[in-house]
């Protein structure tokens, strides 16, 4: 494989005209989102850069204390996303149930990931640990979110048909079905149609970037095909445990509808 291009500040200089066409695109129709282009290029180039020096640091000084410190920044930062993107909407119980599935459902899938399919030694190897981690824990947020707008719009909008059903007799597990089949449906979606569309309409993120930087593609295809399959896993069990989990939140102790 030929060696790696190295980019110049004035090469990655170069890429920010499509910030500038993207803005001049909207500042002719009118749409009014300069601001948030123009902050969004800004925070996006601070985070990579300051990334990329305490990853340098952190590769360079592999710890299982750093390593560990980095996860559960990680799924800090992401339970805080779904927690702010939610607002009042999520009531006490509901975020507990939230904050314990994207840990259970994330930590569970890296850990096989890590120890049993990648077989990384050691275990806190950094350079495997953290990008992968990253991929798995963010998927995941995106899909819980999706899942907790689908429960709450769910249990809003066919509270009466719940109720309806609790009358007749139905348990609360049978009468929130179709609402937690719907929700799970809705946000395992995306995922799966990242699936469908990879290697014809796209090249994945970490696929690109192994190749670029020289990776042999069959062993960047293995890894993408690996990682894809960890995260469908992840997205899967995070979702179906704060659904199910999340869905008895709506009730009290004697079942009935809160």
């Amino acid at each position: 494989m030929n060696d790696v291009i190295d980019l110049t500040m004035l090469q990655v200089g170069l890429a920010y005209i499509f910030v500038l066409i993207v803005l001049a695109i909207v500042r002719f129709r009118g749409i009014g989102r300069e601001k948030e282009i123009v902050l969004s290029s800004l925070r996006m180039t601070l985070q990579l850069v300051l990334v990329g020096y305490v990853l340098v640091y952190v590769f360079d000084n592999p710890s299982p204390y750093v390593t560990g410190l980095i996860i559960v920044v990680m799924e800090a930062f992401a339970i805080h996303t779904v927690f702010r993107k939610f607002r009042d909407r999520l009531t006490t119980p509901l975020r507990k149930v939230v904050a314990f599935s994207m840990c259970f459902g994330t930590l569970t899938c890296i850990v096989y990931f890590l120890l049993v399919v990648v077989r990384v030694t050691p275990w806190y190897e950094p350079r495997y640990f953290v990008p992968i981690a990253g991929m798995i824990i963010g998927n995941s947020m995106t899909g819980i979110s999706l899942g907790v707008k689908s429960l709450l719009e769910g249990m809003t909008i066919r509270k009466h048909l719940v109720e309806e059903a609790l009358i007749l007799g139905a348990t609360p597990k049978a009468a929130t079905r179709g609402i937690i089949n719907g929700a799970f449906d809705s946000a395992i979606m995306p995922t799966i149609n990242s699936m469908v569309g990879m290697g014809i309409v796209f090249l994945p993120g970490m696929m690109t970037g192994q190749i670029l930087s020289g990776t042999v593609p069959t062993t960047a295809i293995a890894y993408q095909i690996a990682i894809m399959l960890g995260i469908l896993g992840a997205v899967a069990l995070t979702i179906i445990t704060m659904l199910q989990l999340g869905c008895r939140t709506f009730f009290n102790k004697e079942d009935q509808l809160l």
